[in-house]
């Protein structure tokens, strides 16, 4: 690692360390070393398929085959991706009371594979699925049964469209992720931001939530990006590389530990909207 990282890390292992409440902001990039490519990226599933075609609420009710099309690649790449250091280093923050949780972009479920427990899905989820006329939630592992008998797959009860429980372009952040996001951030005083650029409203502002009330921030993320004249720290560096090199400077335990606030609650992964 080279040396500016070193002292990096371990300025931002000193903040974390001395934050009373740090909350950590996700996006496609924590996912990419998972194999699942940023969707506006090279290779990513927005050059594959028209977003105002297979990702927004008009396209769901107008043409909801080509949304399922779209949705069967986005499943498949998620469904063979497993959790990086990056996700198991967010995880083992929170185990050791040095993270309250995550408000995640990303619909990929990764962090909870790897052991996060208080994870605010802003986007919603590819591993939740209900039915668009009589509400009745859909398991995951229902859903090649579903497809298997035509797409777009239909509720068995009513024999509406079942749709995934993310959020596409056109369409509110969901009550429960916007409130368990506000429980999440309140009192933080230190926001770690890990591979998310700050385009994509309004999660992009939770971290100045968090520099307006006197708190810091620590930016892991590979190029440029909207957070420049906010972070603290800024680590130009991969986030499964970083992580874990932080965690490594911290204690294994905070005796008293952070608060914790749960939460449920689209870019990788991150957002289609």
């Amino acid at each position: 690692m080279h040396q500016s990282w070193q002292s990096g890390c371990a300025e931002a292992a000193r903040l974390l360390a001395g934050a009373r409440k740090a909350v950590a902001l996700t996006g496609a990039g924590v996912s990419v070393p998972s194999g699942i490519p940023d969707f506006r990226s090279p290779g990513g599933l927005w050059t594959r398929f028209d977003p105002m075609r297979v990702a927004t609420a008009r396209a769901l009710k107008h043409d909801p085959e080509a949304v399922w099309e779209f949705m069967a690649a986005a499943m498949d790449l998620f469904g063979q991706a497993r959790p990086n250091p990056a996700h198991l280093a967010l995880a083992e923050l929170e185990r050791r009371g040095l993270l309250a949780g995550i408000v995640t972009q990303n619909i990929d479920g990764l962090h909870q594979a790897a052991g996060s427990r208080s994870v605010v899905e802003f986007h919603g989820s590819a591993e939740r699925f209900s039915c668009l006329g009589c509400g009745q939630a859909q398991p995951r592992a229902a859903m090649p049964g579903l497809l298997a008998r035509g797409v777009p797959p239909r509720c068995p009860g009513c024999g509406g469209v079942v749709r995934p429980d993310v959020v596409f372009f056109g369409e509110g952040i969901p009550m429960d992720a916007v409130l368990g996001s506000e429980e999440l951030v309140a009192g933080a005083d230190l926001a770690l931001i890990v591979g998310t650029s700050g385009e994509v409203a309004p999660a992009n502002a939770i971290p100045l939530r968090v520099v307006r009330a006197g708190g810091k921030v620590v930016e892991v993320n590979l190029g440029h990006t909207a957070y420049g004249n906010v972070s603290d720290v800024r680590l130009d560096a991969p986030a499964e590389e970083v992580l874990p090199r932080i965690l490594e400077l911290l204690p294994k335990s905070r005796g008293t530990g952070q608060g914790r606030a749960g939460g449920m609650a689209l870019s990788s992964s991150e957002d289609l909207g």
